[in-house]
């Protein structure tokens, strides 16, 4: 697991907001993460089959498939997959019913950007 050292963490990011998406991905590469990033989650799906990323962080309320749906394909994908979602709608992502991750983790905008690094960082410590 060494080889994963000396290259950068690769995360998967999906989200709508063209502004929210240029943020985000701009804090997490400055804080040496590996981003590529989509604005709908089918586009990101098509992308997870092609390599492996160890986050997806992906709204929850996109076009075409929804964060959710996203989270669950990711996860059958590839098992080991962490996720985290952002929205403004943390009910949503809680409900029990809609088959998310169980170890997903929810951050609620709005939020500041260190605070997403730092949950970014303890989630793939973990």
């Amino acid at each position: 697991m060494d080889a994963a050292a000396d290259q950068a963490t690769k995360i998967l990011l999906a989200e709508d907001d063209n502004d929210m998406r240029r943020f985000l991905v701009k804090a997490l590469q400055n804080a040496g993460f590996t981003v590529t990033s989509f604005d709908n989650g089918l586009a990101a799906y098509h992308r997870l089959r092609e390599e492996p990323f160890e986050l997806l962080l992906t709204d929850i309320v996109m076009p075409e498939m929804d964060g959710i749906e996203l989270a669950r394909r990711a996860t059958e994908l590839d098992p080991d997959i962490k996720v985290m979602f952002i929205t403004g709608f943390a009910a949503v992502a809680l409900n029990p019913d809609n088959n998310a991750p169980r170890e997903a983790k929810i951050l609620s905008k709005p939020f500041h950007l260190k605070d997403l690094v730092g949950e970014v960082q303890r989630l793939l410590a973990a």
